[in-house]
């Protein structure tokens, strides 16, 4: 009987520890806007949206100019003109302003567009490489510690350097 006391014990104790030792995860952050704003590609893609903007801008200021240059001419000239050519010349300078505003905002939405275009292969990159890492040392969790993430401590093994060396940066 004291044998099999002795034995339920036992394995009672390596139950227990082998639960606490499951139970225990191993949790790891990393600050992931570091991380890519370290990587050469977001540089890249930096520049490609700032050039493409840079463009956008530019064209909407020559539109604005032109339109400037119109309803200064026909502001000099409406003294000269009928009511009708005036009214006509009206509705030119609105359609212009209104083709300036589409074109702003076809702008915008491009710029969006490029801007998600450019960066989700930057972020399925890192995403990968900070799993790579993490499932190589063993952490089951990866917090991302960057600004507002809400990680409150971050004592924990921080992945930053061993996925920027996984990246080559």
């Amino acid at each position: 009987m004291k044998k099999i006391n002795v034995l339920f014990l036992a394995v009672v104790l390596f139950v227990g520890a082998t639960s606490f030792i499951n139970a225990q995860s191993k949790v790891a952050h990393i600050n992931t806007q570091d991380l890519i704003e370290a990587m050469p590609e977001m540089k890249a893609a930096q520049g490609q949206l700032e050039k493409l903007q840079k463009t956008y801008d530019t064209e909407i200021k020559a539109m604005s100019k032109e339109l400037q240059a119109k309803i200064t001419q026909y502001d000099s000239e409406a003294a000269n003109k009928t009511e009708q050519e005036n009214q006509k010349r009206m509705e030119e300078v609105q359609g212009m302003q209104s083709n300036i505003g589409a074109y702003r905002q076809q702008a915008v939405q491009d710029l969006q567009k490029k801007e998600v275009d450019l960066f989700q292969p930057i972020l399925d990159k890192a995403k990968s490489a900070i799993q790579k890492v993490a499932r190589a040392q063993g952490f089951q969790y990866v917090l991302d510690s960057s600004q507002g993430s809400g990680v409150i401590l971050s004592d924990g093994k921080d992945l930053l350097a061993d996925v920027k060396k996984e990246l080559g940066i």
